[in-house]
């Protein structure tokens, strides 16, 4: 007994069908999770960018700690959300090499300063950010020795950071340039463009939502610098 047409029809449309909607999930998936050693450059590029605009606004409140600390605790719980995809992204980097995953391997190690900050840029960023969350609840009146932890690990933090950072940006105009506009000769660029964005507006949000749900713990050390203020 033949097969009715439009039943072998069928039966040859559900396998193209079943292929059609794997590439289509394929490409969703790649324009999220796909870019692979540029789509990591820039979003280490763009990530760092933010930091550097972040630590210049921290660096302003220190000169102005009297009238500015509510910036600096608020910058400071925001900053939390970019150090946190930065670490990230550039962790993300080391774990693929030291895999020796192919594409990573061929665009080589990182370098080797940043190699060696890199521990101390982990460490330093894990006790500047808990020795402040921890100082934002206890307040002034049992701030003890973890004020000078918080005060010497930020100095320690700052500059191996902003170093990081700053070894970053020769490649930091090219990355943003790719940014804008997709060059079909490097796949990379086009892909993942969906993830990155969404990590870093991830990372911003994550940093404001925690700053605004802690401003009540803002008072008092805003009152307490205002009463020092007040009395010199």
């Amino acid at each position: 007994m033949k097969p009715r047409p439009e039943l072998a029809g069928a039966g040859e449309a559900s396998p193209r069908a079943a292929a059609t909607r794997r590439a289509r999930r394929g490409r969703i998936g790649t324009k999220i999770t796909g870019g692979g050693t540029a789509g990591n450059e820039q979003l280490t590029s763009i990530t760092g960018t933010i930091l550097l605009v972040l630590l210049a606004v921290v660096g302003v409140t220190i000169v102005r700690i009297g009238q500015l600390l509510w910036l600096h605790l608020f910058v400071g719980l925001v900053l939390i959300g970019p150090v946190t995809l930065k670490l990230a992204s550039t962790g993300y980097r080391f774990a693929r090499y030291y895999t020796r995953d192919p594409a990573y391997r061929r665009k080589g190690p990182p370098q080797i300063l940043l190699r060696l900050i890199a521990p101390i840029i982990v460490l330093t960023t894990v006790i500047v950010f808990a020795s402040g969350i921890v100082l934002l609840f206890v307040g002034p009146a049992d701030r003890g020795q973890l004020l000078l932890i918080h005060k010497v690990s930020f100095i320690v933090w700052v500059i191996f950071t902003s170093l990081h950072v700053l070894m970053h940006l020769p490649h930091t105009p090219a990355s943003l340039r790719a940014v804008r506009r997709a060059n079909p000769a490097l796949p990379g660029q086009q892909t993942g463009a969906a993830g990155r964005w969404i990590s870093i507006a991830g990372a911003i949000a994550g940093g404001l939502v925690l700053a605004i749900v802690l401003i009540p713990d803002f008072a008092t050390w805003t009152a307490h610098t205002a009463l020092l203020h007040h009395h010199h």
